[in-house]
């Protein structure tokens, strides 16, 4: 069996291996939506695959839609030729359930794949004609937040970011580049309106990229490139809408496992590629089965029915609710108190922690007990469902290969959104958090991460992370086995406020997570011996 249009057409076959095929003719959508564009997306990943993918077919399965997504790559073009165009743009989705079994599915709803290159003239042009199409909806992305950024860290362009500023919307290269000149054939167009939306995991995403498509139009303007009137367009979200999204939906790498079992069944070339950008990739997607998508629903020329398909559209304060829930309560923090631990304790899989005592207790403490009494209800969602969701369901899923080594990852700049917020929360509900137990031990295993020594007494890699050389000059002089060897070296972090948000000894808590963290570096097992005199009450 391929993975084609062709091959397809083999429906029994495809049904003895229990793989489901699309209810509807591909070839006529592809056909439709290239006459009629309704909704392009940038960024031709994974996540896109399988999640925004799948939207598009669940509503053309439904008579919801008649029309798919039109497939924008703006950086990995060997993605568009390996994985698209040999598979007549069509998907192998896999959902991995913690039973070990799959759900297996074919997505038709991919109907063309453009490569955004303003130098290949038939591409361009394609997407030219495309933006100028009047019955344009909807423009969506998931690019990361990475292709949203436009400055270094010393508040000047990126080098081919000024290139894109100097050469004009005609030889536009990046993809805030690109979808800005695309943006500016529509307004030439007759300023016909349109929704830009982001679907990418960050906080304000759309105002993230509603900054940053401005700006390159403004710096256009500044060199007469484009005119006046364009930012005015673009400033008007009765004319060009940037809607605020919250998606989430755990999307790993496509596992060797996944790959085996679909060969087994009779598929062919299913082997993942590794794209010269360095994209790990397959025909197939595997990915949890959970997933939500939150928008503001903000669409000035209209939207498919994506409500009818599971997505929320709300309001941008519900949005930014939704997403608050996640990031301080429901889901992150419990994710970085496992990777900081994990890393200390050996672990290589996040779902293997969630069979450990110690650390099963201890996210349920930093989630549903400490987190909340003082957790962002959006009201859309459960709080409490969506956080026993998470432990229950997402993170001991053992066929997730999610390992706490990548969690742990820029956790200097997470702890201030994952743990601070809830510290602020208590302070102004309680008048300090001294209430706090779990959360003050994750902040304390961070420290004790922070020394690169494992609960066995073995050094071991940091993940990469903007702030180490600091933390860890700080730390100096600090060694495990030696408790007397801790001379206050943890105040100047736990003190700043630019780390957590708060000063956490005017929280209250500064001074236990300094107590907990000297009983970490007693010697060998330490760690382990404060988990369970903290979370379960016993010695080792």
């Amino acid at each position: 069996m391929k993975l084609t249009l062709k091959g397809i057409q083999d429906a029994a076959a495809w049904k003895a291996a229990d793989i489901t095929l699309p209810s509807y003719d591909v070839e006529k959508i592809a056909a439709d939506t290239k006459e009629a564009p309704v909704w392009v997306h940038f960024g031709a990943g994974n996540i896109f695959r399988i999640f925004i993918g799948g939207l598009a077919d669940r509503l053309i399965s439904q008579g919801e839609m008649d029309k798919g997504i039109t497939c924008v790559e703006t950086f990995d073009f060997d993605v568009i030729d390996k994985i698209y165009k040999p598979y007549d743009n069509l998907v192998l989705a896999v959902t991995l359930k913690a039973d070990a079994s799959t759900e297996k599915q074919v997505i038709g709803s991919l109907t063309e794949a453009i490569k955004a290159i303003s130098a290949d003239d038939a591409e361009w042009g394609r997407l030219k004609e495309i933006f100028t199409y009047p019955g344009l909806q909807m423009i969506s992305f998931t690019i990361t937040e990475k292709g949203y950024a436009l400055r270094g860290a010393d508040g000047a362009f990126f080098p081919f970011i000024q290139a894109d500023i100097d050469n004009g919307p005609g030889k536009a290269v990046s993809a805030m580049a690109v979808v800005c000149s695309l943006l500016w054939e529509r307004y030439r167009a007759g300023k016909l309106p349109l929704a830009v939306v982001s679907m990418d995991n960050c906080s304000h995403n759309g105002e993230k990229l509603q900054s940053s498509i401005l700006t390159m139009a403004e710096e256009w303007e500044k060199k007469g490139f484009v005119e006046a009137g364009f930012i005015d367009y673009l400033k008007d979200e009765e004319q060009v809408s940037f809607p605020w999204s919250m998606i989430d939906k755990i999307t790993p790498r496509p596992a060797d496992s996944v790959c085996a079992e679909l060969k087994k069944l009779g598929v062919e070339d299913m082997d993942p590629v590794i794209t010269s950008k360095r994209t790990y990739i397959a025909p197939f997607v595997n990915a949890e089965g959970p997933q939500y998508l939150v928008i503001e629903n903000k669409f000035p020329n209209g939207r498919p029915a994506l409500e009818k398909a599971g997505v929320y559209m709300t309001d941008r304060d519900t949005v930014n609710k939704v997403e608050r829930m996640k990031v301080t309560t429901c889901l992150n923090p419990l994710h970085t108190a496992l990777a900081v631990y994990g890393c200390v304790l050996g672990y290589t899989l996040i779902a293997d922690e969630m069979k450990d005592p110690e650390l099963n207790r201890l996210v349920h403490e930093i989630g549903p007990v400490e987190g909340m009494p003082v957790v962002t209800d959006p009201g859309i969602l459960s709080p409490q469902a969506f956080v026993d969701e998470v432990i229950q369901v997402r993170i001991p899923n053992p066929f997730m290969p999610d390992a706490p080594q990548r969690i742990a990852t820029d956790t200097s700049q997470k702890v201030g959104i994952r743990y601070g917020e809830t510290i602020k929360a208590y302070v102004a509900k309680y008048g300090d958090a001294k209430k706090l137990k779990a959360i003050p031990l994750a902040i304390a295993g961070w420290c004790r991460y922070l020394l690169a020594v494992d609960d066995k007494g073995e050094a071991f890699e940091l993940s990469a992370d903007p702030m180490i050389p600091e933390l860890t000059k700080k730390l100096e002089g600090i060694e495990v086995g030696k408790p007397e060897t801790y001379k206050g070296q943890l105040k100047e972090i736990l003190s700043n406020a630019n780390i957590f948000g708060i000063d956490l000894y005017e929280a209250g808590i500064g001074e236990k997570i300094e107590e907990m963290f000297v009983e970490e570096i007693a010697g060998p097992g330490a760690v382990r011996a404060v988990l369970k005199k903290y979370i379960t009450g016993t010695t080792a």
